[in-house]
């Protein structure tokens, strides 16, 4: 994962004195899942906001999009 989730791990305290290392690799696997789901559903409701008219509110629709995907490095 990207630099950003590995910030907001350990935000959260999951990396604070070893835990994320005491997780076995099913619980991490879940957890960097779960903030990828996270990421892609923020994205869709950005895109939900595009209404095809390409006019001034759509292009800053999508330039939020592409910098969501590009700060959290999801395609």
């Amino acid at each position: 994962m990207t630099n950003k989730f590995d910030d907001l791990m350990y935000e959260a305290g999951l990396t604070a004195q070893g835990c994320w290392d005491e997780m076995d690799e099913y619980d991490r696997t879940a957890i960097l899942k779960f903030a990828d789901l996270i990421v892609k559903d923020c994205i869709g409701v950005l895109n939900r906001r595009f209404m095809g008219d390409l006019n001034r509110e759509d292009w800053e629709v999508r330039r939020c999009v592409d910098d969501v995907k590009k700060h959290f490095g999801v395609e």
